[in-house]
């Protein structure tokens, strides 16, 4: 989904994030109706922000990975673990609960200070490699994004796509059907080639596509990805708004 949807929120999201936003005294007098238009025009970072600071003492792994399931749509319980080091500071490696609430435990535990939701997704995004905060950021870029074997980011009307591969140790671009349709090209247009090729991509992997690979094999770095999205969106700014 672009932006939030009320009909695929939690009864709980929906009334934790109302709640924050009616103590909010430069909301004073705002109508549920105009609160409600508030959340469906939120980033899901944004909502994730607010959910968290609704829990008076801390927010728990199980509210957490329940959010991330219903608003981003990732099973955190599910994700291989990346970070090693992590792991072994785990507080029980023992337990049969999943790894991930495990560490998420360990993090809420070590913190000198209340967690919010910037910080919960950082630590998300150094155990398991998943940026929540880049995958918001994507809402209404026209940008889809394909990664962990499922589509994070998927509009009907995107114009290009962002493939991460096994282990995120690759990455293709491509069009869209819906680009090719529109513009008749059936691969990225020329200035979109130039700009990923000047930060590393090379021609290959699917049709029409440009491919890169960590020749390391290790994750692909967010800055990396950061530039990738950029020149993307460069070129969607620049050539391609009116489609």
């Amino acid at each position: 989904m672009a932006r939030a949807s009320l009909d695929l929120l939690t009864a709980e999201i929906v009334a934790r994030v109302r709640g924050v936003l009616e103590r909010n005294s430069e909301l004073a007098g705002t109508s549920r109706a105009e609160l409600d238009a508030q959340m469906k025009a939120m980033r899901k970072a944004q909502l994730m922000d607010l959910f968290i600071d609704s829990f008076e003492g801390n927010v728990s792994r199980s509210e957490i990975c329940d959010f991330v399931k219903a608003i981003f749509d990732f099973d955190l319980d599910v994700m291989p673990i990346l970070s090693k080091e992590l792991v072994e500071q785990t507080l029980a490696p023992e337990s049969n609960e999943p790894l991930i609430r495990q560490i998420i435990d360990t993090y809420l535990n070590r913190r000198d200070q209340r967690p919010d939701g910037p910080g919960i997704r950082q630590m998300i995004n150094q155990v398991l490699g998943i940026n929540l905060d880049a995958i918001s950021s994507l809402e209404g870029a026209r940008i889809s994004l394909f990664s962990k074997g499922q589509w994070v980011v998927y509009h009907d009307n995107d114009l290009f796509i962002v493939d991460t591969g096994a282990g995120d140790i690759d990455v293709s671009v491509y069009p869209t059907k819906y680009f090719t349709e529109q513009t008749g090209l059936e691969e990225l247009p020329s200035d979109l080639q130039q700009a990923l090729s000047k930060i590393g991509y090379r021609r290959g992997g699917k049709p029409g596509s440009y491919y890169f690979i960590t020749p390391t094999g290790e994750p692909v770095p967010d800055s990396f990805k950061g530039q990738t999205m950029g020149a993307i969106l460069k070129v969607i700014h620049d050539s391609y708004r009116q489609l």
